[in-house]
């Protein structure tokens, strides 16, 4: 087996410019253009068969080993996110409401760098490598775009990875575990409908402000007393808009939030409790209450195969210390790479990058930021999870016990 650290580290510089031209340079989903470009004409270079626009603006590369094999899928995200950044770093956004504040900068430079790996490293391993550079992982579907455009076909892979740097955890600890690692997410919107009127007349109206503020307390008791303690589940009203005016009682109220699950049982249970609860608010005051659940919107839980951990836990012993491996509860926040590995056995992994002097800002906060060096250590353990993949392939997993 190859040792891809040393390699990894000779293209810190490079890994270190693609992402800080990405961070100044941020896109949002589906309008990753400009990066997507960047990408397609790195793999170019590198030989690779390369096809762009998967899933409207994703990047898709294929490389080939020594020989014939197995055929694995490495996942890379791209998208920014709609927030004004206030790091005050020198490469800051140089747009406003964009930023890359979730680290996927670092994800594309980091699979840019695996590409390069690979490429040098082709005549030590068999089999093919399928690189995504995916579009739109933040909440908009690019997971599924990709996939109906026909990412896991020609060639199928077998297995499938991913790496999401975390700036919450230290640098260079890793996560990689078997079973739940993230929350399946729900997006729901709620809309009461009353009947307005003059402030000073309340007794002349259904104050569908005063029902929503109901609703919410409602909503917040679902959960502790409708499934067990021993289940999992958050519900969390991020929107809510009502009243247009200081001395006018509103007709309607609007509501949006979201609920994170594991369990398809628990979640059909807390929509039917939602919807029960809703219609009762609503009924006691006189008014109607709608939910609309947006299941287009919808992303599940991402749950790593075992066999799948198991060889990502044994290549990234190659690259780090086994002491800093480790497992974690299960995390509330969601991730689309759940789509692929409901399609492909794989293993979802996540890698410490907090910044030097501590945290400026967890994900999605204004001042969210990286440690650079996780950049070539991270390109160095997918490198060596993908040809560990092909190299074991077919053979025995290590023990669980070993995770």
């Amino acid at each position: 087996m190859t040792n891809y650290l040393p390699l990894a580290k000779t293209l810190r510089p490079k890994l270190i410019a693609w992402r800080r031209d990405f961070h100044q340079h941020p896109e949002l989903g589906f309008q990753e253009y400009r990066t997507a470009d960047i990408v397609a004409r790195h793999l170019n270079t590198l030989g690779m068969e390369v096809s762009t626009g998967v899933g409207k603006t994703g990047v898709v590369g294929i490389i080939e080993g020594s020989a014939p094999g197995p055929v694995v899928l490495l996942r890379f995200d791209m998208d920014a996110l709609p927030i004004t950044e206030a790091t005050g770093l020198p490469f800051a956004s140089e747009y406003d409401g964009r930023m890359h504040a979730c680290g996927h900068d670092g994800h594309t430079a980091i699979g840019m760098g695996v590409a390069e790996l690979l490429a040098l490293t082709r005549q030590s391993w068999r089999g093919t490598v399928k690189l995504l550079f995916q579009p739109a992982e933040e909440g908009l579907g690019g997971a599924k775009a990709t996939i109906q455009d026909g990412v896991l076909e020609n060639p199928t892979p077998s297995a499938a990875f991913a790496l999401h740097l975390w700036n919450q955890f230290p640098l260079g600890k890793l996560v990689v575990q078997p079973g739940p690692l993230m929350a399946a997410a729900d997006h729901f919107s709620i809309t009461i409908m009353g009947h307005g009127g003059h402030g000073a007349v309340p007794e002349d109206t259904v104050d569908a402000l005063l029902v929503g503020a109901q609703a919410v307390s409602a909503l917040h008791h679902i959960i502790s007393r409708n499934i067990s303690p021993h289940d999992t589940a958050v519900l969390s009203i991020g929107r809510f808009h009502a009243g247009g005016a200081f001395n006018v009682i509103a007709e309607q109220a609007y509501l949006e939030g979201t609920l994170r699950t594991f369990a398809p049982s628990v979640r059909d249970r807390l929509i039917q409790r939602m919807a029960e609860t809703l219609e009762g608010v609503a009924a006691a005051y006189g008014a109607r209450a709608f939910l609309e659940i947006k299941d287009h919107e919808f992303t599940p839980a991402v749950i790593n195969d075992e066999t799948m951990a198991a060889i990502a836990y044994q290549a990234a012993t190659r690259v780090i210390p086994e002491k800093h491996i480790e497992r974690i509860r299960p995390i509330m926040v969601s991730e689309d790479m759940a789509e692929i590995l409901n399609r492909v056995p794989g293993c979802y992994i996540l890698l410490g990058a907090e910044p030097e002097g501590g945290a400026k800002g967890p994900h999605h906060n204004p001042r969210f930021d990286i440690h650079e060096d996780a950049l070539p250590l991270a390109a160095a353990i997918m490198a060596t999870i993908a040809t560990e993949y092909l190299q074991k392939e077919g053979t025995e997993p290590p023990p669980s016990t070993s995770l």
